[in-house]
């Protein structure tokens, strides 16, 4: 078992690698990519610092004031720059895949298809953000513990919990990415599906709170327990973000959830690619 992991980490450095290359071979578009990301990072900061102008939290009663909110929006800078980084690049030319009959060669490679296919490209460009993320955490934990009024340092086994949590969540939206990428082979061509994939993650980027009222209760429901976007950043930033102790027993349900949706949403999309495959003729059927 662990000289078959030993044998997948050098066929992903190689990966990681020859990408890096390919990325360095065009400097001034790897450049301006990054300077892309961050400018769109640059911005979003920029929106919510003029709306906490006009307010102390988001959502109401929901606890999330400016330092707080900072640090769940660096976690979502965290999760997704890893998707867009290892997985998005793949996922984007799976169908491709298909029309050419590459596919055909990735089957007859002596590796597993889904691993091949996962992370056969890395589109380095993209981990900007999670600098920016990185800096932003930083000068948000920094205000959010010398502060006048309920100073917080997080203790180690929230920071331990944050880091494992936002392993799941980044495993989460690999899964619901895989699943719409592996309907390539039934479909042809998804891209309208991508599109549903950002129409749906972006109830990531937001408190789950805020959803829980009104007319906002079915897309909770949702979106926590059929689609689990919201657990995906809320559990993560929620356990670096508030004291881990007291804790309702509702936040302990939802951190278990997570646990549960990280191991089911990886079984479904297992499932989901391997029957795909077995529906797959190839290019020159």
């Amino acid at each position: 078992m662990f000289n078959e992991m030993a044998r997948y980490r050098r066929v992903f450095m190689t990966f990681a690698r020859n990408s890096l290359v390919r990325d360095m071979t065009f400097r001034t578009n790897f450049v301006i990519e990054c300077l892309s990301s961050l400018g769109w990072t640059a911005m979003n900061v920029g929106f919510y610092l003029i709306i906490f102008q006009y307010t102390s939290t988001i959502g109401a009663d929901t606890g999330w004031d400016q330092e707080k909110f900072f640090l769940f929006l660096a976690t979502t800078w965290f999760i997704n720059s890893i998707v867009q980084a290892f997985f998005m690049p793949n996922a984007e030319e799976f169908s491709e895949l298909i029309r050419t009959g590459g596919l055909d060669f990735a089957l007859l490679k002596p590796i597993d298809t889904q691993f091949l296919i996962s992370f056969r490209r890395v589109s380095w460009s993209s981990l900007a953000n999670f600098a920016a993320g990185m800096v932003i955490m930083i000068v948000a934990l920094s205000r959010l513990a010398t502060r006048e009024v309920d100073p917080y340092v997080p203790s180690l086994v929230s920071v331990i919990l944050y880091v494992l949590f936002c392993g799941c969540g980044v495993a989460i939206m690999y899964s619901l990415m895989i699943c719409l990428s592996a309907t390539s082979i039934w479909l042809g061509r998804n891209q309208t599906l991508y599109n549903f994939w950002f129409y749906i993650t972006n109830f990531s980027r937001y408190p789950m709170e805020i959803y829980n009222r009104g007319w906002g209760t079915p897309l909770y429901g949702l979106f926590t327990f059929v689609i689990p976007v919201l657990v995906v950043v809320n559990v993560p930033a929620r356990l670096l973000a508030r004291p881990i102790s007291p804790r309702t027993d509702y936040e302990w349900m939802l951190v278990g959830w997570a646990v549960i949706a990280t191991v089911l949403s990886i079984l479904a999309s297992r499932w989901v690619f391997r029957t795909a495959l077995g529906a797959y003729r190839s290019a020159s059927s």
